[in-house]
């Protein structure tokens, strides 16, 4: 007897090839369950095995602050402008930390998760997204601690008649604006390189220590304005410079609003997340046989 499969549903089709504009985001949005799942993962196996757990998502912000304040502050004396030290030390050093965080653990996706994509299908898109929002996570938890102590410091300049100003303006509403560009942009960079990685491993080695170095050219330590003049524009159109320095000044209201870094920065890291999808997307269906 011969059934109707007309009207049949299948969890799984099986279909050749398309093209690598086809970014599957519909698969992504059907596995979001997985996409916790991994978040969860994350979360509860970096920390499991510690003593102070997650109170490390605050005491890695306050001994950078703390070192910086001391040793660029007081022994170095590079000037911050006029907003309080520790302030504009913690708003760069959480932010930078973020894109860092999101663009080195990318960047290895492939490598580190070979072994289970050569086992079962789901799509491979969850496993960068997943390293987005479980450092979005922390991400979270540090940018109270750095509410926590701009309510300090606005509560002394507003009330005890602090020297330090703190003027918060309405460029503080760009603030979502910036964390997504900031994960598109970390995410983008480390899509690329994680499909580079397929063949070549000692890109890995390379971007660890890179992002070292790229922290100096990033004003995290100083402020854009002071940047030496024949280095400013390398500085000023580094993707990641409009995005720190509006959510600096939108804060403190130290520094300036460079509307040209800001929209180079808009622009840069909708192109390179995209370009990270198509490459990533591209290599995605043969890296087992080179891994």
């Amino acid at each position: 007897m011969e059934q109707n499969t007309s009207h049949q549903e299948w969890d799984l089709e099986i279909k050749p090839h398309d093209t690598v504009f086809n970014l599957h985001l519909k698969d992504v949005w059907n596995y979001r369950d997985l996409l916790w799942l991994l978040v969860r993962r994350d979360f509860v196996s970096f920390y499991k095995q510690t003593i102070l757990g997650p109170l490390w998502f605050f005491i890695q912000p306050i001994f950078t602050t703390v070192v910086f304040t001391f040793v660029f502050g007081k022994l170095a004396h590079i000037e911050t402008g006029a907003a309080p030290q520790a302030l504009f030390y913690m708003a760069g050093t959480i932010a930078w930390n973020y894109f860092s965080d999101c663009l080195t653990k990318t960047s290895t996706v492939f490598r580190d998760n070979a072994s289970i994509f050569g086992k079962v299908y789901f799509p491979r898109l969850i496993m960068p997204l997943s390293i987005v929002v479980s450092n979005l996570v922390k991400f979270s938890v540090q940018f109270g601690l750095f509410v926590i102590v701009f309510g300090v410091y606005l509560v002394k300049y507003k009330f005890l008649g602090s020297k330090e100003p703190v003027l918060p303006n309405w460029y503080i509403l760009l603030f979502p604006v910036i964390m997504l560009l900031m994960a598109l942009l970390g995410l983008g960079l480390g899509l690329i390189v994680t499909a580079l990685t397929t063949k070549y491993r000692d890109l890995a080695f390379v971007v660890t220590f890179g992002m070292q170095l790229a922290m100096y050219a990033t004003p995290i330590i100083y402020p854009l304005s002071t940047a030496l003049d024949k280095y400013h524009g390398i500085i000023r159109y580094n993707p990641m410079s409009g995005l720190i320095e509006t959510f600096r000044y939108g804060f403190t209201g130290s520094g300036h609003f460079y509307a040209d870094a800001f929209a180079y920065s808009v622009v840069s890291s909708l192109v390179i997340c995209l370009l990270g999808l198509i490459v990533f997307n591209k290599v995605e269906k043969d890296f087992v046989d080179t891994v």
